[in-house]
């Protein structure tokens, strides 16, 4: 297989990578690079907030896609992060989503909660509210942790 030609830097470093994030609950490269900050996380809820930037926009000037997809998503896992031990192991296993309204401007924000736990399976659900509180995109997804791992509940 040959390597394909692309616009890609020299100094980009394709992986892989070692993160080390400023704590447990922290966001990752990704998540700075899109400009994410973290308002709360505790008791399986979160709350974050991403501006959008231009960088952001699809080709119609509205907010892409995969960044709400990716604001609701971390929301998620930082809800999730609240009930597990520091440096446990878990992944997105499935989503679903729901574009309810464009965004054209504005902070965003993502309200994620825990919404169901059996076994080593968590369920989450976020809703992402443009800049006046109207919902504008509804998020649902599936974790799996590791094994060994023990689930703090909610208070």
């Amino acid at each position: 297989m040959t390597k394909p030609e692309t616009d890609i830097p020299a100094d980009c470093f394709t992986g892989p990578h070692r993160v080390e994030l400023g704590g447990w609950i922290d966001c990752a490269p990704f998540e700075k690079l899109l400009n994410m900050h973290l308002e709360q996380a505790e008791n399986g809820k979160a709350i974050l907030h991403m501006p959008f930037c231009r960088e952001y926009a699809q080709g119609a000037g509205l907010m892409h896609g995969g960044a709400l997809v990716s604001l609701a998503d971390t929301a998620v896992v930082m809800a999730i992060k609240s009930l597990l031990p520091e440096n446990s192991h878990f992944a997105t296993v499935g989503m679903e989503s729901k574009f309810l309204y464009p965004v054209k401007c504005g902070i965003v924000t993502a309200r994620a909660t825990v919404t169901r736990q059996e076994g080593r399976t968590l369920e989450g659900e976020a809703t992402v509210y443009n800049t006046d509180g109207k919902a504008v995109f509804s998020f649902s997804s599936v974790f799996k942790i590791a094994r060994d791992i023990r689930v703090r509940q909610p208070e």
